[in-house]
């Protein structure tokens, strides 16, 4: 995605946002939202759209949004988000992250007791204010009193999907700057954390820092700046992310990046490794003390150590430096082995395009298999398929695969709710005739972990099972999902064969880091699926393989790195079982 398009959308959401908790009538929310989603999909900077008054051409983009995208353009300010954040305080928004604060309550909270951020919602709710308010009552009350004290309880955490977007445009825009000779992502980003505290990037310039904050400052997706006493630069994007610009001679850059990227236990390591040699290892250099000899690139660094180049993501101090120096580093998950996506969504259920349009999505993405796996009939609000729609879609099916012939295997399943007692939600004879199963959970996500386990564990042993969708149910910030016996599930997935997916959707990464790499110990099979409802959705599937990597699963594990005849052969051997 362009960044220009990106900063537009961002304050296309925030009008709506806002104008959703001020109550605004509910067809101009619906505009801003359906120009921000437009922008997202766009392909190319909307500034050739201005540049050739076609604006208009865009789905959506009527005059007067139109007239709001110039404005944007020629001056980086839309007047009337900037009239409306005065209106309505913009931290109201971060109440939105609460489960059970919807716009509508929020803005019951906002006009009957002024409260505008956590702080005073904490303060109301302790003074027992906000039973004052309707729609509140006591089990609301001690529901948020629950939700904010594990909102504040987790560290300040970003989606990486995020902070990856803006370090890549960051980075961009330094490397075009005059004077700037290297610009790199680096800390946990680059190590793939799912979730982070802030986006650090590292600058090799000649000039000088005041200067370089304030080119900073020019692009459209970062609010504020400032240079710190030590000289680093501490921005903060639109959304809130921190980003830190940490400042490297270009000869030295190589250790700079070793000591930015890797945990502060790998670093130790590596510390450790050079005393022993009666070295000092600094960001400057590496050397007798006083005498540290500059190193241009990492290779290099971890070569005079005797080690080998340890990929970033393995950086976590979790034994990486010992498995290096015994030559015994894990056989990670190649980048470019992620050649099927056994989760999809189509407009049968909640998707965006047609089966047809997706199946060629997946294909110009050079994926060798993709399957349609919408929702079952208890996901309501997702047009859950009937029985009868759901064979209705088998027949197009059959259509398209007749059309690709054996240029892309084209399995049918389904997405079949896992309902709150374990049993599924389609006969077994109507999940006979499908191709692959995924079971997931969507409702009763409030389980205890007794509760939980037993449903999840049932439905891994159910013999038409193929995959546990996202086994936890969660949905960051807003959902943590269900509190399981992780141990009973991998142990009933071994019995039965079931794989396990490790949801790429960056809101989900469910199987979690933790999760999966018990799983991984425990020899479980592993499906990386993107969910994709939309066709850039396949993008995710690196957040999956970048989990897998760090977790240090064996590649023999993961179904999607399969040939097509071994998938079909394992798929086929389960229902000879069922």
């Amino acid at each position: 995605m362009h960044a220009i398009n990106l900063a537009l959308a961002r304050r296309f959401e925030r009008l709506a946002d806002l104008l959703e908790i001020r109550g605004d009538e509910a067809y101009k929310i619906r505009a801003y939202r359906r120009a921000a989603e437009t922008l997202y999909q766009l392909h190319e900077p909307v500034t050739r759209y201005a540049e050739e008054g076609r604006l208009r051409e865009l789905p959506g983009i009527g005059p007067a949004l139109a007239r709001k995208i110039q404005e944007f353009l020629e001056t980086g300010e839309i007047s009337a988000l900037t009239r409306l954040q005065r209106e309505v305080p913009p931290t109201l928004l971060d109440l939105l992250h609460l489960p059970g604060l919807g716009p509508a309550k929020v803005r019951a909270l906002w006009k009957t007791l002024g409260i505008t951020d956590l702080p005073s919602l904490e303060a109301a709710l302790r003074a027992g204010k906000v039973h004052q308010v309707p729609g509140f009552g006591a089990r609301t009350v001690d529901r948020l009193l629950k939700a904010l004290a594990e909102f504040q309880a987790r560290p300040p955490e970003h989606l990486l999907a995020h902070a990856r977007d803006m370090g890549s445009f960051l980075v961009q825009w330094l490397r075009d700057v005059p004077g700037v000779h290297r610009a790199e992502i680096t800390g946990p980003v680059r190590r793939w954390v799912p979730f982070v505290p802030h986006l650090d990037l590292l600058v090799a310039a000649s000039v000088p820092p005041g200067e370089l904050l304030s080119i900073l400052l020019g692009h459209p997706l970062v609010e504020t700046g400032r240079v710190q006493d030590d000289g680093r630069l501490e921005l903060r994007d639109l959304e809130g992310l921190p980003i830190m610009v940490h400042l490297a001679g270009e000869a030295s850059f190589g250790t700079a990046w070793a000591v930015t990227t890797g945990s502060v236990a790998h670093w130790q390591g590596l510390q450790r490794l050079a005393e022993a040699k009666g070295w000092h290892l600094s960001p400057q250099g590496l050397g007798p003390v006083g005498e540290e000899t500059p190193i241009p690139d990492e290779e290099t660094l971890y070569t005079a150590l005797d080690l080998p180049w340890i990929p970033p993501e393995l950086r976590e101090g979790r034994g990486e430096i010992e498995a290096a120096r015994q030559g015994a580093l894990p056989s990670l998950l190649p980048w470019d082995a992620w050649k099927a996506d056994l989760h999809t969504h189509t407009r049968w259920s909640d998707g965006a395009l047609d089966l047809r349009d997706l199946v060629t999505a997946a294909w110009k993405r050079g994926l060798r298999v993709i399957a349609i796996t919408d929702h079952s009939p208890a996901q309501h609000v997702a047009n859950g398929l009937s029985v009868e729609r759901l064979r209705k879609q088998r027949e197009e099916v059959e259509k398209v695969r007749a059309e690709w012939g054996d240029r892309i295997l084209i399995l049918h399943g389904a997405e079949v709710d896992i309902l709150p007692d374990g049993s599924l939600d389609y006969p077994d004879e109507v999940l006979a005739e499908l191709d692959i199963v995924i079971a997931s959970p969507h409702m009763a996500l409030r389980q205890d972990a007794q509760e939980a386990t037993q449903r999840l564990v049932r439905a891994a042993s159910h013999p038409w099972v193929d995959i546990i969708g996202h086994p936890r149910g969660r949905m960051w910030p807003r959902r943590p999902g269900l509190p399981l016996d992780m141990d009973a599930l991998l142990r009933a997935a071994l019995e039965h064969q079931v794989a396990l997916e490790v949801n790429s959707n960056p809101h989900r990464l469910d199987l979690g880091e933790e999760d999966l790499r018990r799983a991984a110990q425990a020899g479980v099979l592993i499906a990386i699926n993107t969910d994709a409802h939309h066709p850039h959705d396949f993008a995710y599937h690196l957040f999956g393989v970048a989990l897998a990597r760090r977790t240090w699963v064996d590649p023999t594990l993961v179904l999607n790195a399969w040939e097509p005849e071994r998938l079909m052969a394992w798929l086929r051997e389960r229902k000879s079982r069922a």
